[in-house]
């Protein structure tokens, strides 16, 4: 099913690499325009490039509020006011929970969690002001995590902190719902992408897809549909919503 995102504007963090790259990708192919923010400008850069005038590279670190601000302003001056945010910046800091260094802890928790509620909520304030509640058109979208509910080894920071973006979805969704911003969240399943560094070629790792009942990874793409879909007008009537996408992997 295609989704016409033509007049909509994105703002994606965690633009830089892996699914966040992918996400501007498919966002300007569905017609809208986007601001692809991450701590590597030089990458976003390049994305940028490839992608056209559809799109704007800000650096951003969602740990800062005031750099969250100026991505806001820069997205405005060029596109005008963001109408879609996606919240996909995250870290992941493996290791045993007695041996993970607190600074490393901290970074886990203010990204994964801080970060993805300062995004939100500065997209949300603009978005209010700018007259949300009577056009409807906010949408907030959440990348978080199987691990938000699913018992690991070595990931026990990071899982909590996916927990966490699941329950904020439902809270924002239900702080905004009058307001004319629908916020759901998406939690995926295992992708080989650059945030699992390289976990999946140790003995650990493969024990671990082998755990799994398909044995797989699922495809960078899998998550574009419904990614879509919520960004979407077909999903006026949607918020709140927390979805699994993972191949079956959490059963």
């Amino acid at each position: 099913m295609a989704f016409d995102l033509s007049g909509r504007v994105a703002l994606i963090t965690g633009a830089s690499s892996g699914l966040g790259a992918h996400f501007a990708e498919v966002f300007v192919a569905a017609g809208a325009r986007v601001v692809i923010c991450a701590r590597r400008i030089d990458r976003v850069e390049a994305l940028a490039a490839r992608l056209g005038d559809a799109a704007l590279p800000v650096a951003i670190d969602v740990t800062d509020e005031h750099s969250i601000a100026a991505a806001f302003d820069a997205a405005e001056a060029q596109f005008g006011i963001v109408d879609t945010v996606i919240a996909n910046a995250g870290v992941a800091n493996g290791g045993r929970s007695v041996d993970v260094a607190p600074a490393a802890l901290r970074q886990t928790i203010d990204t994964n969690f801080t970060g993805v509620l300062l995004t939100a909520r500065e997209g949300a304030k603009r978005l209010m002001a700018a007259g949300s509640r009577e056009s409807g058109r906010g949408r907030i979208v959440l990348i978080g995590s199987i691990t938000a509910h699913v018992t690991g080894h070595g990931d026990s920071a990071y899982a909590a902190s996916k927990a966490a973006v699941a329950h904020l979805g439902r809270n924002l969704a239900r702080e905004w719902v009058r307001q004319g911003i629908n916020v759901n969240v998406i939690q995926p399943g295992y992708i080989q992408t650059e945030i699992a560094g390289d976990w999946f070629d140790t003995e650990g790792g493969a024990k671990q897809v082998a755990g799994w009942h398909r044995r797989r990874f699922m495809p960078i793409d899998v998550l574009d549909p419904q990614l879509l879909y919520f960004a979407s007008d077909a999903s006026a009537m949607v918020t709140g919503s927390v979805i699994d996408i993972d191949d079956g992997q959490s059963l």
